[in-house]
């Protein structure tokens, strides 16, 4: 990778044929350079080199160190690299991203970040030679001088089409030479929302590139393309503070779950499971994405309030008594009671809280029935029900999928909804299942083989000094 993109600024030093040499203006190369770095800085929320330089100079201390993110979905922020492409010989516009990929924050050992900074800068300088060559080809900086609309940009969008093409098809080659990463098979849905994620952003900064690239050539020159891109820079930014506090409530969220799972060991990895079951029968709803996301946060954590119930319970092995058994069936609203303040969880809160109620009323901790049981709750109901039926425990062997199915459907209208019930069915059908795998070296011991069934619920006893929440759905 290193040696094609050197072989791509070699036109600058050796005579090349039209397309790609040509006279470089080199001021302009270097403003665009620093532009595209400070740019990229802004946009995954980090200081500016121009800030960090600063800072150095006048002897200040150095800013408490954050994580980058990335502002857009994709590889960077790349409306003024998208601009040297326009309006760079190919050679040149290679070097417009090195500077800013060779400054960029990466975490991991020295040695790797250095290595990771030169591939991305070296991928950069070859697909932004790529596009620029395409741009020249077609006559692009010809229609861009004279303002040529649309022609002008229709050149400038089939350069930024290369430019992700080759982007990707860069990618592809280091996950593929990388053994250490797991290659799975993608679903052509995901892989359908995952290129449409990365294509439209593209296509919004192609559109700015292209902007900035117009008004560099107008009567004000680069003063005039700097002001058009300080909104883009502005807005990618905010984007990144976003992108950052999102973050923060998964982590947040992941530290709950590992806290349960260390207390309850026998059900590790159980909440992520249903909370990935929750998210297969809500793409089967139809269910908006934002809502989605909510939901994978309730099905992950709808299990947080197992840590005010006592260890001693969550680990027996043996049946528990009546009154032990009413102890444990009080973590929901421990549950609530601990995430209730997390304002980002919305909705997820009633889930967490409701989600051992059952159709027919029956259930706890408030005894709701049919459509007064929140969305969220029937959902994690049939994900949880699923995930602890086809999972072995040390007091009870797994169940195969099909028998855990039957048994679903056979508690559908009871007590669980029978809408959740088929979706979850479909999903399985359509993306498979892959039940818990037994711990490493297996249990210890015979695990029993108890035949399927719903307990009888126990009657409904709140946690001494905590009202029920009777809310329905939010």
């Amino acid at each position: 990778m290193l040696a094609a993109a050197v072989c791509c600024t070699l036109p600058l030093a050796l005579p090349a044929p039209a397309p790609l040499g040509g006279p470089v203006d080199w001021p302009r190369l270097g403003l665009l350079a620093f532009l595209h770095a400070c740019a990229e800085s802004l946009a995954v929320g980090l200081p500016t080199p121009c800030a960090r330089l600063g800072r150095r100079l006048l002897r200040l201390p150095p800013r408490e160190p954050c994580e980058a993110v990335r502002a857009l979905p994709g590889r960077g922020f790349f409306p003024v690299l998208f601009a040297g492409v326009l309006l760079l010989p190919p050679a040149a516009a290679a070097l417009v991203a090195v500077p800013g990929a060779l400054a960029a924050r990466t975490p991991g050992p020295r040695g790797p970040r250095h290595l990771h900074r030169l591939w991305n800068a070296a991928q950069l300088a070859v697909a932004a030679f790529a596009a620029s060559a395409v741009h020249r080809l077609l006559g692009g900086p010809d229609r861009l001088l004279g303002a040529r609309f649309p022609s002008a940009a229709l050149g400038a969008m089939a350069a930024v089409a290369v430019f992700c093409l080759v982007n990707a098809a860069l990618v592809g080659v280091m996950r593929s030479l990388d053994t250490t990463a797991p290659h799975r098979a993608a679903h052509p849905a995901a892989l359908a929302r995952a290129t449409g994620a990365v294509v439209l952003p593209a296509l919004v900064q192609g559109v700015g590139g292209l902007m900035v690239a117009v008004l560099w050539q107008g009567p004000y020159g680069a003063f005039a393309a700097v002001l058009a891109l300080l909104p883009l820079s502005i807005s990618a930014w905010m984007f990144a503070q976003g992108h950052r506090e999102a973050n923060a409530h998964r982590a947040t969220v992941g530290a709950l779950v590992q806290a349960v799972e260390i207390k309850d060991a026998y059900t590790r990895g159980h909440s992520e499971r249903v909370g990935r079951a929750a998210v297969l029968i809500a793409r089967q709803l139809g269910m908006a994405e934002e809502r989605i996301r909510t939901l994978h946060f309730a099905g992950t954590l709808h299990d947080v309030g197992k840590l005010g119930v006592a260890t001693e319970l969550l680990r027996r092995n043996g049946p528990l008594t009546d009154t032990e058994r009413r102890a444990v069936e009080v973590h929901p609203v421990f549950g609530y009671e601990l995430v209730r303040d997390l304002a980002f969880l919305g909705e997820a809160r009633e889930g967490i809280l409701h989600h051992h109620e059952r159709l027919d009323g029956r259930g706890y901790p408030a005894g709701l029935a049919g459509d007064r049981i929140p969305e969220f709750a029937r959902i994690i109901s049939v994900a949880d029900a699923f995930d602890s039926m086809t999972s072995t425990r040390s007091y009870r062997r797994g169940r195969p999928v099909t028998e855990a199915v039957d048994e679903l459907r056979r508690c559908a209208g009871s007590q669980f909804d029978p809408a959740m019930v088929a979706a979850l069915v479909s999903a399985v059908d359509e993306h498979g299942w892959q039940p818990e795998p037994p711990p490493p070296g297996g249990w210890d011991g015979e695990v029993p083989d108890i035949p399927l069934g719903v307990p009888e619920p126990s009657p409904r006893v709140p946690a001494p000094g905590h009202r029920i929440p009777t809310g329905g759905s939010s």
